[in-house]
């Protein structure tokens, strides 16, 4: 009977993302909420005060272990926290997809729901959230977003703001191929672009709502 190789015995059962570490780890709740009958995806402004000011995203923020138990835990406080709402009226219904994004950041999101009647009952922090945005579903089913893309690539070094060259891998003194002293790589990332009432969502807001759409479409829209 073979046995298993026993260098590989802690090989992980479920598997993970390599090199999490290297990244900023956050988590985001995806909140549906029932107004007047029909579902609509509850989303927040950003005051403009704060790091990435005046744009749209759904409640969320950084996973934080001396807080958060897990991931979920950490949607759940951040949102109560951002919303002004009870933990008690926060449903989460279940984990969607991991986005690992480019910029060095892995979101975590989980779908749920706000069981509140109107948007009265949410008393925002208002140093974090400069407005939230009750948008219906059925606008995201009937309006598919616009498409751009961006260029991603890797560099070597980089100039300051002083003009000096900066170096922060060694290409030469390592013998890498030259190739790898300038700019390398040629990756093209789309951006998904959704607008509603004068208001621009994009980004990494925006892919979660394309792959959620895309989701819904695959399911009975009759709950619309």
């Amino acid at each position: 009977m073979k046995k298993n190789f026993y260098l590989l015995k802690n090989l992980p059962q479920t598997p993970d993302i390599l090199g999490r570490e290297n990244y900023f780890i956050s988590a985001v709740l995806i909140p549906f909420l029932q107004l007047d009958g029909k579902y609509h995806l509850l989303l927040q402004k950003r005051a403009k005060n704060i790091r990435q000011g005046n744009e749209i995203c759904f409640p969320g923020g950084g996973f934080d272990p001396g807080k958060d138990k897990n991931y979920q835990e950490a949607a759940v406080r951040e949102t109560a926290e951002e919303l002004g709402s009870n933990r008690e009226k926060i449903l989460i219904d279940g984990l969607f997809d991991t986005l690992v994004n480019p910029n060095g950041k892995i979101v975590h999101t989980f779908v749920g729901r706000l069981l509140i009647r109107d948007l009265t009952e949410l008393n925002v922090q208002k140093n974090e959230v400069e407005k939230v945005l009750a948008i219906p579903i059925s606008f995201f089913i009937d309006n598919d977003p616009k498409e751009y893309k961006i260029k991603i690539q890797a560099q070597s070094n980089y100039k300051n703001k002083k003009g000096k060259e900066i170096s922060i891998l060694p290409t030469k003194q390592l013998g890498l191929p030259p190739k790898y002293n300038k700019t390398w790589g040629n990756f093209f990332r789309k951006i998904y672009v959704y607008e509603y009432e004068n208001e621009i969502i994009w980004g990494i807001t925006g892919e979660i709502i394309y792959e959620l759409i895309k989701l819904l479409k695959q399911t009975d829209m009759s709950v619309q």
